[in-house]
């Protein structure tokens, strides 16, 4: 067994009874999307029993042929929305660990200017399966002047269903848990996130707002017009970049390489190396169907969307706006 940099240690497929040959289909699927310009490099790592058998680089981080070659390792990319389930539902989860919420409780026992008419019943729970009736999202970047503005502009968003009723795909149902979180916690969502996971599990490629020391290693997102000018090293989505960089639905930065560390971590109930993050009973009752095909903060696998066909029936994940995806198969 040889180990790659802070990510999983390597085995070969067959040390794990999986086949060379189709992890190499990989290699091709890759290769042809880059010839057909859909994005410049990307970052795959697969792993099985606990190690990483394949784990690769493929392009170079923009179109240009002198930009830097991707490295699995240690190319840092904006996740976009799997801010949603490797940050906030994972804070979630510790903190209901430590009985410190119910996933019953109305947001507003813990943020009482989330409150107002049937926003008083709205639960942790249904902000998880996006059932609380928040829209899927507002403009908060058009009209927010400082970061403290956007916060406020998130509590006060009205609803646009009945609690419970309906499922609304809601960054803005993730942006109060990331607020909760940091009501029930008494710090910021990034600094809890740092202390209570990533740093325990060696994701030292993981954070919010990198610094400008790595941006020559952070692949680019876009040009958007409201910033005008190439993103790189800065959040892409609009509404985290308003909330000041640290967002319960967008705002983290991290690699292949750390992310198959916490996939791991959860496919071990909550352990990696020594080092227990969640307890094994919250994994399962999290990444388990709550509403429809969603989990608690996480989707699960269901016909073509977000994770293929090739997952088995306790498959969950997520997918991110800037092309970042991350799905993990108990089977």
């Amino acid at each position: 067994m040889t180990r790659a940099g802070d990510g999983l240690p390597v085995k070969s497929p067959t040390d794990v009874g999986m086949s060379s040959s189709r992890l190499a289909a990989i290699e091709r699927v890759i290769e042809r999307g880059i010839k057909a310009g859909g994005y410049p490099g990307a970052s795959v790592v697969v792993g099985r029993k606990g190690a990483a058998v394949f784990e690769k680089g493929f392009g170079r981080l923009s179109w240009s042929e002198t930009s830097t070659p991707v490295d699995a390792q240690r190319t840092i990319y904006d996740v976009a929305s799997l801010t949603k389930v490797v940050g906030t539902t994972t804070a979630i989860m510790i903190l209901f660990d430590e009985k410190k919420i119910g996933l019953d409780d109305p947001v507003v026992n813990y943020i009482p200017t989330f409150g107002g008419g049937d926003k008083d019943r709205v639960t942790i729970r249904q902000l998880l399966t996006h059932t609380s009736g928040l829209p899927a999202g507002r403009d908060i970047w058009r009209i927010a002047q400082t970061p403290l503005e956007a916060r406020a502009l998130v509590l006060s968003t009205p609803l646009e269903g009945r609690p419970g009723a309906q499922y609304i795909y809601s960054d803005l149902g993730a942006d109060v848990l990331g607020l909760l979180v940091e009501v029930v916690a008494g710090e910021p969502l990034d600094k809890f996130l740092t202390r209570r996971v990533f740093e325990p599990l060696g994701m030292n490629e993981t954070m919010f707002r990198p610094a400008d020391s790595l941006r020559y290693r952070i692949a680019p997102t876009e040009v958007t017009p409201p910033r005008g000018y190439p993103l790189r090293g800065e959040v892409h989505d609009e509404n985290a970049y308003a909330l000041g960089g640290v967002a319960g639905h967008a705002g983290l930065f991290s690699t292949a390489a750390d992310l198959s560390v916490f996939a791991q971590m959860m496919l071990n109930g909550g352990e990696y190396n020594g080092v227990q993050i969640i307890s094994k009973p919250t994994v399962e009752l999290f990444t388990s169907r709550a509403f429809g095909h969603r989990a608690l903060g996480w989707d699960t696998a269901e016909g073509d969307y977000g994770s293929g066909r090739f997952l088995g029936p306790t498959a969950y994940g997520h997918t991110g706006f800037t092309g970042t995806s991350m799905w993990i198969d108990p089977e």
